[in-house]
């Protein structure tokens, strides 16, 4: 055998994977509002939550500012896919700035969700994660105190409730199935009268990345996971992966790899969070091939072919 021939290594990719249609449709509206309008276009917070997209926007001309404050008067304003308190559209229209809310359409609707319970008189038992912009997001919809956040299991077994009879709970979207599962299993048990949303606010995207991910994982030695330490859905499918057995490392870019952890390993599952762009992922193929003789196959779980409408206005930009 040829001593410099480059040892098998099997990489099985995760379908579904990477962009998911609220994160397509938030970064087609800045790409459209540049073309509409002209650049700059101000971004209030990251669109996503992915170096390599902001970077590319950055290049077309869009500019990121944590505040609206750090917007001048008469451009345009972007806000994120992860949505915004009330208060910020509020603030921009007040200044007569033209704004596009970008905001995913799953997470508009846990914020319609939201304004109806706390108007029916109920409050809310938020489950999320403190300082997350969604999560921040969704209280900015509702008056103070309207709303409790829970995170752990340890915080729904341990709120104190005024009225347990008007109670009712929302998700971010963004979350591990497994974990709110079991926070809500607590809930339901301390608050029988609790009531349940339609439909579950985990999104579509995260519920089937995290099963794509859970079949990925009881096939191989070793898990990456392509996406921003920022992101929450990113993070949940390591966690998955991990539960599930298997050693997983979130990585943002192919350059992270270090290919000692592929020592003793024969099977890698590779897969990428909901703002992850596919050219990543084959980045990250391509640099394994520098390795290794790669057999490529993808494992799919479920079809995706959802999308998004894009804000009156910009359809025809």
């Amino acid at each position: 055998m040829d001593a410099t021939a480059k040892p098998p290594l099997e990489l099985l990719i995760a379908a579904p994977r990477g962009f998911c249609a609220g994160v397509d449709r938030a970064i087609r509206i800045v790409e459209l509002a540049i073309e509409k309008y002209g650049a700059p276009v101000y971004v209030r917070h990251e669109i996503v939550h992915n170096k390599y997209v902001v970077d590319t926007l950055k290049a077309k001309g869009a500019i990121f500012v944590e505040e609206l404050d750090q917007v001048p008067d008469g451009v345009p304003v972007v806000f994120s896919a992860h949505g915004v308190p009330k208060a910020v559209p509020a603030k921009a229209a007040e200044r007569g700035l033209s704004y596009l809310d970008a905001t995913c359409p799953l997470v508009s609707k846990v914020h319609r969700q939201a304004e109806r319970l706390v108007a029916a008189g109920r409050h809310i038992l938020f489950i999320g994660h403190a300082g997350h912009p969604e999560v921040i997001g969704t209280f900015g919809q509702v008056p103070e105190g309207a709303m409790t956040l829970i995170e752990t299991v340890e915080d729904a077994e341990a709120v104190a409730i005024a009225d347990p009879e008007n109670l009712a709970f929302l998700t971010q979207t963004t979350l591990s199935v497994d974990d709110t599962a079991a926070m809500l299993a607590v809930l339901k048990r301390r608050f029988p009268a609790i009531l349940a949303p339609g439909a579950d606010d985990i999104c579509y995207a995260t519920s089937n990345r995290q099963g794509a991910v859970k079949a990925l994982a009881e096939q191989v030695d070793l898990v990456l996971v392509i996406g921003s330490p920022k992101s929450s859905n990113s993070m949940r499918l390591v966690e998955v992966a991990v539960r599930g057995g298997t050693c997983a490392t979130l990585i943002q870019r192919a350059d992270d790899i270090d290919f000692a952890w592929f020592d003793g390993v024969t099977r890698v599952g590779l897969t990428a969070g909901a703002s992850a762009p596919e050219l990543l992922v084959r980045e990250v193929v391509e640099r394994i091939g520098t390795r290794f003789a790669v057999a490529e196959r993808e494992v799919e779980t479920v079809a995706e072919n959802i999308a998004f409408k894009l804000p009156r206005g910009l359809e025809a930009a």
